[in-house]
């Protein structure tokens, strides 16, 4: 009866533990620890956030363990389908979507309210990478043309709600597909040159006033410290003042005097920086570099240019989201709405990247499994 007992308790382990990513999974374990502390002290002791953000989580879990489980070749018969829906919800946004700081980025949907660029943080790489497996042994130039066709239909209706970061980085997504689809270094080169030589006609035809803002604000924030310069000044104040061991939890003084703007979204991590410090800084990063190098690794056993090129750029777009977050807060780069994966606080971005992270432990399961 007690072997009985024990084969069954094996079975259970077997198939609670066997689609899952030890390495993704424990680093993912780690961060979201953390971010309750986080989400507790940015929040001012208040526990709504901290029990939406368990719901969020615990959900993204089991949906994580349920797609995990199914190969990855299967999820690419539901690129196309997925993309489509994605441009639909995007033309919802443009006609009939809700306006919030002068951006019109959601859909209200009766019981939820949506984003659809979330969707498209999936559903573009999910799609390239479908559609460059179509061709894959016959791949000519004009191929290449139509993947970035692909991509910039999306970048578009984003770029129009307006939200250049958002825009930026799903677009991001896509090229990242084209990179590991292997794309030619000249065309590589040649890309990145009449990118730096239409930036000018972007400053001058492309880019909104409060977009320009940003940038000069990123160049020099005391110019209009209590306007457009106060999101930067306040965090960098914020992660500077944390010094190298930090102030430790709840006794951060720019965050609970209420300095931080959106302490618990775009900008926690000027909360974590000052209450945590430096090394609290570096270990972060770190357990981000776990996640980036084992997606790589991942990618590089993939066994079709499927699997390969999605599980490249998903980890990429992971990485990506994690850098620019750190780098608004820290005054490298251009204020942009762009969550820190996995700490801060919202639903639909905390399950859109438990779905990326999804994938990948299904890439990784497919590689298991040969």
């Amino acid at each position: 009866m007690n072997h009985k007992h024990n084969d069954s308790l094996i079975k259970l382990k077997k198939l609670v533990w066997e689609p899952m990513d030890k390495w993704l999974f424990f680093a993912m374990l780690a961060i979201y620890v953390m971010s309750l502390f986080l989400l507790y002290s940015a929040d001012g002791g208040d526990f709504s956030q901290l029990r939406n953000k368990t719901l969020h989580t615990v959900g993204g879990f089991i949906l994580l363990w349920l797609i995990a489980r199914v190969r990855p070749q299967t999820w690419s018969n539901f690129a196309p389908p997925a993309y489509v829906l994605g441009v639909l919800l995007l033309l919802g946004v443009h006609f009939f979507g809700i306006t919030v700081n002068g951006s019109t980025r959601w859909l209200n949907l009766g019981i939820v309210r949506l984003q659809p660029s979330e969707i498209m943080k999936i559903a573009l790489p999910m799609v390239v990478a479908w559609y460059f497996q179509r061709y894959e042994g016959k791949l000519r130039w004009f191929h290449y043309l139509g993947a970035l066709a692909i991509i910039f239909v999306p970048g578009a209706l984003i770029l129009k709600q307006p939200d250049l970061g958002t825009a930026t980085l799903i677009m991001a997504s896509g090229l990242f597909v084209v990179f590991f689809a292997g794309l030619p270094w000249k065309a590589l080169f040649t890309s990145v040159v009449l990118f730096a030589a239409s930036l000018p006609l972007a400053w001058l035809y492309g880019m909104h006033d409060y977009q320009k803002t940003r940038v000069m604000m990123l160049l020099d924030p005391t110019k209009d410290p209590l306007g457009a310069g106060y999101h930067i000044i306040q965090s960098m104040i914020a992660v500077g003042s944390g010094g190298v061991w930090g102030k430790g939890w709840l006794n951060g003084t720019q965050t609970h005097l209420d300095y931080i703007p959106e302490a618990t979204t775009d900008f926690i991590f000027a909360v974590y920086g000052e209450e945590f410090g430096l090394l609290g800084n570096i270990l972060l990063l770190l357990v981000y570099l776990v996640i980036l190098g084992r997606g790589l690794y991942i990618a590089s056993l993939a066994p079709t240019i499927y699997s390969r090129t999605l599980a490249g750029a998903l980890t990429m777009t992971f990485f990506c989201y994690a850098f620019v977050n750190m780098g608004m807060v820290t005054g490298i780069l251009p204020v942009v709405g762009v969550p820190l994966p996995l700490v801060s606080y919202g639903g639909t971005a905390t399950l859109s990247i438990m779905v990326i992270l999804a994938l990948l432990m299904g890439i990784s399961y497919q590689n298991r499994m040969k």
